[in-house]
């Protein structure tokens, strides 16, 4: 036990170590609030920068640009509608309508307290559980993996705000953009019309940069004369009733973000949107409707991406398989220093674990100091004039876009996902929707065909298994629960119950 100590506070008492994961944290804060730069991008970069490192100093670098990724795209989200990584589309659900009501200070302080708390719950998570944890991870077949696309893509109940008829479609519409491309199973073209050009797929985050900030700058063009809102930065740092308020919310989503970042290839943006429409559920009365600027839309989604980065962690630490793209980059650095990640790690090299654990912790702590300085500077952006914002944000979607794969072409999809998103929104339709059927298309699509060959010539197989196998029954339950829950019968029992009380 205090060997595990010294190896967890290694980080706090080195120097050079302490003022590595500093310089981390803050630069990936600034790295995720860029459009189109993501923290795998950063982290890939690094892995090559720090070969001739000591692995203890490459991954204190490494944990600080990750944690301050996954936080820093809740900043773009609020002040622009623009969500700096695929984690922070959930935020801007209510982040960016709080910026409009003028409160853009007070929402970037409170995300930053709650990433915080989502972040330290996901590590404490990831020392005390892990290799529980990473055993239900290895339970998961592709069957169960197509359960929880499916239960992700009835989320579109809660982020199409009005019509689910609009959200559907929305979905339908970010799927087919999804399966875009060489089909994984027979290579053979999918949606490509003949062009080579799409044999690759559309990149999804030029999907939602284009579809939130080329669109929102679009929109800003209606009414370039408006007056700004005047932020209030006055009360950045939220107080202590306020986040004890929201600290049973925080601590659900938490887990939730947890669990999700567990499983291999799922990832902190499916966390976020599902821990959004856990608060949508299960809030009665919260501060405003939600996707008009209510906190608990902003709680729910920024401690879910954060609690996800210490559950990615955990079958990468555990079972040698990466949680997240971040994590399959962090397997290639540990290989290339002479590690050998999977179950044997802990055992051969106890030390990386609990120096990881340490340093996750040491993050966060960085974090909430960076993330609560400069916020009245960033809010200020808000209040330039829409004539200066509007070319400013086009600019930095196309740096950020061109950024992806250095390809121009990526920069005149963004600008056509641009023009969709315009005409989508001036019709009532919702962004989330499209960017969830994007991320968790091909996903189910995969899954499914995965569970389905694994049955072979026995396709019943796959729905006994269903409700034979103790996890996919519960997984089963849950996406009929919530599938009758978005149904018209939901509302009927509704009006039957209030008939029958009067």
């Amino acid at each position: 036990m205090s060997e595990a100590l010294s190896y967890f506070t290694m980080a706090w008492f080195d120097l050079n170590l302490l003022m590595l994961t500093a310089l981390g944290t803050f630069a990936g804060i600034y790295i995720g609030a860029i459009p189109g730069l993501s923290v795998t991008m950063a982290v890939s970069i690094l892995v090559s920068f720090t070969f001739g490192w000591e692995v203890n100093q490459a991954l204190a670098l490494i944990v600080g640009i990750y944690i301050g990724g996954v936080y820093g795209g809740s900043r773009s989200a609020i002040l622009l509608n623009i969500p700096g990584a695929p984690s922070s589309v959930a935020t801007a659900f209510d982040g960016y309508p709080l910026a409009k009501l003028g409160e853009a200070g007070q929402a970037i302080g409170l995300s930053t307290v709650m990433s915080v708390i989502g972040g330290l719950v996901g590590t404490l998570l990831l020392a005390t559980a892990a290799p529980v944890i990473g055993d239900l991870a290895l339970k998961f077949a592709p069957r169960d993996y197509f359960l929880i696309a499916g239960i992700g893509l009835l989320l579109v109940g809660s982020l199409a705000k009005g019509s689910l008829a609009k959200g559907i479609f929305a979905a339908a519409l970010g799927a087919i953009i999804g399966m875009v491309g060489m089909d994984p199973v027979t290579a053979e073209g999918r949606f490509t019309l003949g062009q080579i050009e799409l044999m690759g797929g559309i990149h999804y985050v030029v999907v939602m940069i284009g579809l939130f900030g080329v669109a929102e700058a679009f929109s800003m063009m209606h009414n370039l004369d408006t007056a700004p809102v005047k932020q209030k930065v006055d009360k950045i740092i939220p107080s202590f009733a306020m986040v004890l308020k929201f600290l049973p919310l925080s601590i659900r989503t938490s887990i939730i973000g947890v669990v999700v970042g567990v499983l291999p290839g799922v990832g902190g943006d499916i966390a976020a949107l599902m821990a959004y429409d856990h608060a949508k559920r299960s809030v009665k009365k919260p501060t405003r409707p939600f996707g008009e600027g209510a906190y608990e839309g902003l709680v729910a989604p920024e401690t879910a991406n954060s609690a996800a980065v210490g559950g990615a962690y955990v079958p990468m630490l555990t079972l040698g398989m990466p949680g997240d793209a971040v994590t399959a980059v962090i397997i290639g650095a540990l290989v290339i220093h002479g590690l050998n990640p999977g179950p044997m790690l802990m055992v051969e090299n106890p030390h990386i674990f609990w120096f990881t654990v340490g340093n996750l912790a040491l993050a966060n702590i960085f974090l909430l100091i960076f993330g609560l300085a400069g916020i009245k500077l960033f809010a200020k952006m808000v209040e330039i004039p829409k004539a200066i914002l509007v070319p400013l944000i086009l600019v930095l979607c196309a740096v950020g876009t061109y950024s992806i794969n250095s390809s121009m072409t990526e920069v005149y999809w963004m600008l056509g996902f641009g023009l969709v998103g315009y005409f989508l929104k001036t019709f009532g339709f919702q962004m989330g929707p499209v960017i969830l059927g994007v991320i968790l298309g091909p996903l189910m699509d995969t899954s499914y065909r995965q569970a389905m060959s694994s049955v072979g010539d026995n396709p019943t197989a796959f729905i006994t298994d269903l409700f034979v196998n103790p996890l996919s029954l519960l997984l089963t339950a849950g996406l009929i629960l919530i599938l009758l829950g978005n149904s018209p019968l939901k509302g009927l029992l509704k009006r039957r119950k209030a008939t029958t009380s009067v």
